[in-house]
């Protein structure tokens, strides 16, 4: 039973598209299939004939430049179910084309879109970066200024007679800053005469045992004495020595200048006398 209906739908199916060639393609219906049509499935596939038709003269109408659409043959075909196939063919071919163009098209404004995209993000990526640069550029040459500025300001205050140079040394010492001590003492030793000349020697004798460079500061301090053998500075010039030669190990020379001190100031002063003990113990000066 199922077989059969099946098989009456397919009839009816067949049937009512052979009506729909045979309109497309002019041929004239027979006397009752013109009373038929007046039946609601007559008129429903009238309209959908009109439908086709109008479908078909606008696709046509598209393509008047481009190559139109050929229509469906006109031939007579041996039978409905060849007229059926060359139409739809047809018709799937042209839908499949339009689609195939729609696809290309929009490949390439996505392609085109792409492009505009990554061409946008190098350009902005290039003015910011000559921007950084400008700026980078700006503030260096700014603060070369104010360092151009330091250095002068600098070179300008540096020192360069014997009593500055003097107190710029001491200044020094007094930070444990003994290169920088060292080198004032010997820039003032060139011009300083008098007292300067015996307090720059005093001062490098003081830098250079800062430095634990003792041999030379035992040398240095033992100029100075020499320089002014009966000025105020000699007996801190001994207890210079003696400190040293300590330093060094050599208590016996350390004792001998020792003792040069005592026997040349027998009255030193406080500090002095208290320091001259302290040494003469380390070195057991007395025993």
């Amino acid at each position: 039973m199922k077989s059969r209906v099946k098989a009456l739908r397919v009839v009816r199916h067949g049937l009512v598209f052979s009506g729909l060639v045979a309109v497309l393609m002019g041929t004239t219906s027979p006397l009752s299939h013109a009373q038929d049509v007046t039946s609601r499935e007559g008129i429903a596939l009238q309209n959908q004939i009109l439908g086709l038709k109008q479908t078909l003269s606008q696709m046509q109408a598209s393509q008047g430049e481009g190559g139109a659409l050929p229509p469906p043959s006109a031939t007579p075909a041996t039978g409905g179910g060849a007229a059926n196939g060359d139409l739809v063919s047809q018709l799937l071919e042209r839908v499949n084309t339009l689609e195939q163009q729609q696809r290309d098209m929009r490949g390439e404004i996505d392609q085109l879109t792409n492009d505009l995209q990554q061409k946008t993000a190098a350009l902005s990526k290039q003015m910011a970066d000559s921007q950084f640069a400008a700026q980078a550029g700006a503030g260096a040459a700014a603060g070369a200024a104010p360092a151009a500025a330091t250095a002068a300001d600098t070179a300008a205050a540096q020192p360069t007679t014997p009593d500055g140079l003097l107190s710029a040394g001491k200044a020094a010492l007094q930070k444990r800053d003994y290169d920088t001590a060292h080198d004032n003492a010997e820039a003032a030793l060139k011009n300083a005469k008098g007292a300067f000349r015996v307090d720059a020697q005093f001062l490098l004798a003081q830098s250079l045992a800062g430095q634990k460079q003792y041999r030379q500061s035992a040398v240095a301090y033992y100029d100075a004495y020499r320089q002014s053998p009966k000025s105020g500075r000699a007996p801190d010039a001994l207890l210079g020595v003696t400190a040293s030669l300590l330093a060094l190990g050599d208590k016996k020379s350390a004792c001998e200048a020792l003792g040069k001190l005592n026997k040349e100031f027998p009255s030193p002063a406080p500090r002095v006398a208290h320091a001259a003990e302290t040494f003469g113990r380390k070195g057991n000066c007395n025993g």
